[in-house]
């Protein structure tokens, strides 16, 4: 392999001209990856790793199809939007298609970041409103004014929730305040962002918009009760403000049955605000906020022009162009709903076998997976569209050994583990190569709730600790 640096100077130079917030995958031991392709990447030794977790890479690393896009319009021409040019135009064209009817204006830009604090510039102009509605664990990105709506982030530092922020609680119907055993828990959990709305406006507050992933990533893979969205539409509309769907991380066929996300949860459910990032350009910066034509015009009318220098330039659209290509040449939609429908199996098979999950590691196996969630007891199961059955057979096959040895270092009984006066088998799981994934979005040091690497942690999160399929 072709390299500047040895491991050793890398992790020097990267320690003394890098930020410290930007953390590295496996702080103890990171991997140096050189080359990836497909569904797989390879270390500076020729070792190769089963990518579970770079969703960014949609239709696989490196795809020769977007390579030769991007390269194409490269050497023809790559400039900003202001100029006209038919790639943005076809890929807007293009990207409505794949969506309700309503939602037909685009405004690019290169993140999904910037696509998201657009859509909330987008919502407060609308009706002058400027109160948002997020969830709970919901992260929304990086810039400041996602950080504030972002409770994944601003409850781990020294932030405190900004007034104009309403917190409502996950629709989380597993774990969360209105389980499966609940007689209605859409509409429970909807009249508890009716109740949010309602104090606001005895406050003198009024609502600009409501945020949410059309599946809480970040919060834990949350899959909110039928008739949730629905109702948290109507009571916003009702109070003069919009909905925001984040299909930042879920979007572009990632859920198999839909193209979107939302549409899992019926047609009689569209969105005002549709963002989207990750995916796009499979690994190529480029994001998009779409919306309806009222809210757009709503926008313009405030006089202030939207430019974005890099956002739409033909070299991102013609990316963007190439992945949507892949993804109906190449069938990955139903590649996705095959493997994964496949992969539920598997893991079925796994829930019934395996009574407790920590927060484990699997690089030792070769294949990288993160955890998430409020206890970080959910696995994120993530990878290039291209995944396999044969991948997901391994990587199953992988987390099972490694269930089994932590199980075995931990007691195989249930009550050895949640008492509380069990001590914690540090040295055992060390020496079952248990390492967990130290990503940029999580640090032991930003919550002390979230014990690590073999650390005691409170009882409620032992108890919790299921495998969740």
């Amino acid at each position: 392999m072709c390299e500047l640096y040895s491991k050793r100077d890398t992790l020097g130079l990267r320690k003394k001209h890098i930020g410290p917030s930007c953390k590295v995958f496996f702080a103890s031991d990171p991997i140096k990856i050189v080359r990836a392709q497909r569904q797989y990447m390879f270390d500076e030794n020729g070792e190769q790793y089963l990518d579970c977790i770079n969703n960014v890479a949609h239709v696989g690393h490196c795809h020769p199809g977007v390579v030769k896009a991007a390269l194409k319009q490269m050497e023809l021409l790559n400039t900003n939007s202001r100029f006209l040019h038919d790639n943005i135009v076809e890929y807007a064209k293009r990207l409505s298609a794949t969506l309700p009817e309503k939602l037909s204006v685009c405004y690019f830009t290169n993140s999904g970041s910037e696509a998201n604090d657009l859509a909330l510039r987008l919502a407060r102009q609308f009706r002058g409103h400027q109160d948002v509605i997020t969830l709970d664990h919901a992260y929304h990105g990086h810039l400041s004014s996602l950080i504030e709506i972002s409770p994944y982030k601003f409850q781990k530092g020294k932030d405190v929730k900004k007034e104009f922020v309403h917190v409502a609680p996950t629709p989380d119907t597993y774990r969360g305040k209105y389980r499966e055993d609940h007689a209605d828990s859409a509409s429970a959990y909807a009249d508890e962002v009716k109740k949010i709305i309602e104090d606001a406006h005895n406050s003198g507050r009024k609502i600009a918009a409501f945020i949410a992933e059309s599946m809480q990533s970040c919060g834990g893979q949350i899959i909110p009760p039928a008739g949730y969205f629905q109702k948290v539409a109507e009571y916003v509309h009702g109070a003069g403000g919009v909905f925001i769907a984040d299909e930042v991380q879920v979007g572009f066929g990632r859920v198999g049955k839909h193209f979107w996300s939302f549409q899992m949860y019926g047609e009689d459910f569209v969105p005002d605000i549709v963002t989207m990032g990750k995916p796009m350009g499979n690994g190529h910066p480029v994001a998009c906020v779409v919306t309806t034509k009222e809210i757009a015009e709503a926008f313009s009318s405030s006089g202030m022009e939207y430019f974005n220098t890099y956002g739409g330039n033909p070299v991102s659209c013609a990316v963007g162009l190439a992945v949507l290509d892949i993804i109906e040449n190449e069938d990955l939609q139903g590649n996705a709903k095959r493997v994964g429908n496949y992969l539920t199996e598997l893991l079925k098979k796994q829930k019934a076998k395996h009574t407790l999950i920590g927060d484990i590691r699997m690089k030792e196996k070769r294949v990288l997976l993160s955890a998430d969630g409020p206890h970080r007891n959910v696995l994120k199961i993530k990878p290039p569209m291209c995944f396999t059955e044969e991948d997901a057979k391994f990587m199953v096959d992988q987390l099972d050994r490694i269930l089994t040895v932590l199980e075995e270092a931990m007691g195989t009984k249930t009550e050895s583990v949640t008492s509380e006066n069990t001590p914690c088998k540090t040295k055992m799981l060390k020496e079952a190569h248990i390492e967990l994934l130290r990503d940029s979005t999580t640090d032991s040091k930003e919550n002390p709730s979230r014990k690590r690497n073999g650390m005691c942690t409170d009882t409620h999160s032992l108890l919790s600790k299921r495998l969740k399929t």
